[in-house]
């Protein structure tokens, strides 16, 4: 199962990537990364259709997608007994954040409504400073609502334009 709407933000996820990197700052990416009879799926039990599938075209990053020497990949979703929509949740984001010093983080993706939010609420309460960068992210049909809720959770908001990138 791929995200359709993924694809169409690539060329702002890479422009993004492209600053960050001439910053110099360190850039980190999860994916999901299931077993084959992973819990969250659909013949599981679980909400969703099979995804993400270790090892299948499935879970590979899309081709255009420009990953910069160094670029740290944090899987998630690897125990097939326990869903983990959050990038923390059962991964080792929080310890590489920690041994990079990292304060602040810039999420974005297209799985907005549940692995996004869900990402912006763990950072929150480690304390970290948040920034959710609203032109490549996911467009559900709850986005206002979600940009409320993780905005009252205390992250921040921000656009290629506010960061002078276009």
């Amino acid at each position: 199962m791929g995200m359709p709407e993924g694809k169409n933000l690539i060329p702002v996820i890479n422009t993004y990537i492209k600053h960050f990197s001439r910053q110099g700052w360190a850039i980190l990416t999860t994916r999901d990364w299931h077993s084959p009879n992973h819990c969250s799926f659909i013949e599981q039990g679980g909400p969703y259709p099979t995804h993400c599938v270790q090892g299948s075209r499935g879970a590979q990053f899309h081709s255009d997608l420009v990953m910069p020497p160094g670029m740290m990949v944090i899987s998630k979703g690897t125990d097939p007994k326990k869903d983990a929509r959050s990038g923390f949740e059962g991964s080792s984001l929080a310890d590489r954040l920690e041994d990079l010093n990292v304060k602040t983080i810039f999420v974005l993706g297209p799985a907005t409504q549940d692995c996004l939010k869900q990402t912006v609420s763990d950072a929150c309460n480690l304390r970290l400073q948040v920034v959710v960068l609203q032109d490549a992210i996911g467009r559900t049909d709850h986005i206002a609502d979600t940009l409320k809720e993780i905005s009252q959770e205390g992250a921040l908001q921000a656009t290629t334009a506010d960061l002078g990138l276009n």
